[in-house]
């Protein structure tokens, strides 16, 4: 078993003392078999009140609400998790999952959501950057992904931005860059083209960048496979999630589980600037 400490800071800065509106937070891990919250400490300045809550998809959400103004908010999240040693997906990982995927009867009502494109609208551009990486017909579902999730992370560039929302999968494949969330948006959508279910996937990953206090939140996507459950691909790194990636929200669309999303009261120049630090350090 290990510990691995989190210290995730977001500063927003304004010209002038602004008033805030209502801010919902996804940042708390996401417990389970193979890990467990073992402490958190929430604050924010100026100090507001925090109501904890489960949305649909069973993520901890935190609304904060504020009486104060302020020429900055401040919002810090400081939280130590237990890993156990990660369960393997399979005992042989010798045996495909057929394609097209066959869900059970007793669950299509539910992953059903997760079949759905997030931007429909972008289906057509879409559907031929798909063609292009996917010329043959796949032969089981695992080799399929993650042969999207290797394209996505080859053609994509990775680039940080601070820019709120995601780009659509159109956007990203016309630019050829995108941040974590835009190429985990591309390949939510490129899995479910095909039939099958997959989850947008919010949270942090364990890497250099975060050790050093330099990264920022990260993003991945999880597939629904019939009889083994979910199973997580990153398209930033290009290869399946691991140990390292801790989830703080899982959706059927990649707007539900931004880590922090707010408003405030006044004008859009009074904006100056907002700052993400996030720090990992094993103890």
């Amino acid at each position: 078993m290990t510990q691995l400490r989190i210290h995730h800071e977001t500063v927003y800065t304004y010209t002038k003392a602004v008033k805030f509106g209502l801010h919902r937070l996804v940042i708390r891990p996401r417990e389970g078999h193979d890990l467990r919250v073992e402490s958190m400490a929430l604050t924010a300045s100026p100090t507001p009140q925090v109501t904890w809550i489960r949305d649909v998809f069973g993520n901890s959400i935190a609304l904060l609400r504020f009486k104060k103004g302020a020429k900055e908010l401040r919002i810090v999240s400081d939280v130590t998790v237990s890993r156990t040693a990660p369960y393997a997906h399979r005992k042989q990982d010798t045996e495909p999952t057929a394609f097209p995927p066959v869900y059970d009867p007793l669950e299509i009502a539910v992953v059903s959501a997760y079949q759905q494109l997030s931007y429909p609208a972008d289906s057509a551009a879409l559907a031929r950057w798909v063609r292009a990486q996917s010329p043959k017909p796949p032969k089981d579902v695992e080799s399929l992904v993650k042969h999207l999730n290797r394209s996505v992370h080859q053609e994509i560039r990775y680039v940080r931005r601070e820019e709120r929302g995601v780009q659509t999968p159109a956007e990203t494949i016309e630019k050829g860059l995108g941040s974590c969330r835009d190429s985990a948006t591309l390949l939510l959508d490129a899995v479910r083209s095909h039939g099958i279910a997959a989850r947008f996937a919010s949270g942090y990953l364990e890497c250099a960048a975060g050790e050093a206090g330099h990264a920022s939140t990260h993003a991945w996507v999880e597939i629904y496979l019939p009889g083994h459950g979910w199973r997580g691909f990153d398209p930033t790194t290009g290869g399946p999630t691991s140990g390292g990636h801790v989830a703080t929200g899982l959706s059927n669309h990649p707007r539900g589980v931004m880590p922090v999303v707010g408003s405030y009261f006044g004008r859009a120049a009074h904006f100056k600037a907002m700052r993400v630090a996030v720090k990992l350090t094993r103890e």
